[in-house]
């Protein structure tokens, strides 16, 4: 399986540059340190097109990387600026009809609650109006699920005691809001060659990995090439990329890495 991951979005629920914020990232004229929501995409050849999380700032990252469609979405989980951006789809699915999501059970169940306009069957848009045309789908870690004609596994994470799931496409995997990836995960993730996994403070944090943690993780799993997202403007792209060891680098809006 061939095929490619665009890193739609790679910084923190802040976003960077951070509102009201003077610091040198935040005010740097570098294009790779504006960074918005977490969110990317998953492209298998002769496949499906694969859209991970749904941030505020979809809209913008699909129209910035020419992406006018998709054939599933897969949610890592429910906070805020993973899915606030949900009714970005609807141009999606006005276009190819219904559009079937999937992600750990009470994702779906939130989803369903804040987003009841959409999710409600008995919710019909007024005439001359749309709403997305979504299929919720709850799905298990560690259980291979074909989807649009490509197998996808998802593996169970610790996002400080809330449950997150990581997905690998083929040689692709892709995590993040991780605190810690179980061995169980590790196992299943090993000999992937395109890594894209979190990495917040040099600091440990409650809820995140930290850049020593996110290192030593991306040695463990073993990927030909690993790209930290997740990032805040604690460091600037080029400061990251510098101090980096070999076969990992920071992630940017815009990448696109071949697998």
């Amino acid at each position: 399986m061939s095929g490619r991951l665009i890193v739609l979005g790679s910084g923190t629920s802040f976003g960077v540059p951070v509102v009201g914020c003077e610091c040198a990232v935040c005010t740097s004229d570098d294009p790779k340190d504006r960074r918005s929501r977490t969110a990317a995409v998953i492209e298998v050849d002769g496949g499906p097109r694969l859209l991970v999380d749904t941030p505020q700032e979809l809209r913008l990252q699909l129209v910035s990387a020419g992406i006018g469609s998709v054939d599933a979405v897969l949610y890592t989980h429910a906070h805020a600026d993973h899915v606030s951006g949900i009714d970005d789809l609807r141009a999606l699915s006005v276009r190819r009809g219904e559009v079937a999501v999937y992600g750990p059970a009470e994702t779906i169940d939130e989803l369903a609650s804040r987003f009841g306009y959409i999710f409600d069957p008995g919710v019909e848009p007024k005439s001359g109006t749309c709403k997305p045309q979504l299929r919720p789908n709850a799905i298990e870690p560690y259980e291979p699920l074909v989807i649009a004609g490509t197998t996808v596994l998802a593996v169970e994470l610790d996002h400080g005691g809330t449950r997150v799931y990581g997905y690998r496409v083929g040689e692709v995997a892709y995590l993040t809001d991780a605190k810690l990836v179980p061995e169980a995960a590790i196992d299943a993730l090993r000999g992937v060659e395109v890594l894209v996994l979190n990495a917040l403070f040099d600091e440990p944090h409650p809820t995140h990995l930290s850049i020593p943690e996110a290192v030593e993780t991306a040695r463990l799993i073993g990927a030909e090439q690993t790209f930290l997202t997740h990032l805040t403007h604690g460091h600037s792209h080029a400061d990251l990329e510098s101090r980096l060891p070999e076969g990992i680098r920071p992630a940017y809006d815009g990448l696109a890495a071949v697998f």
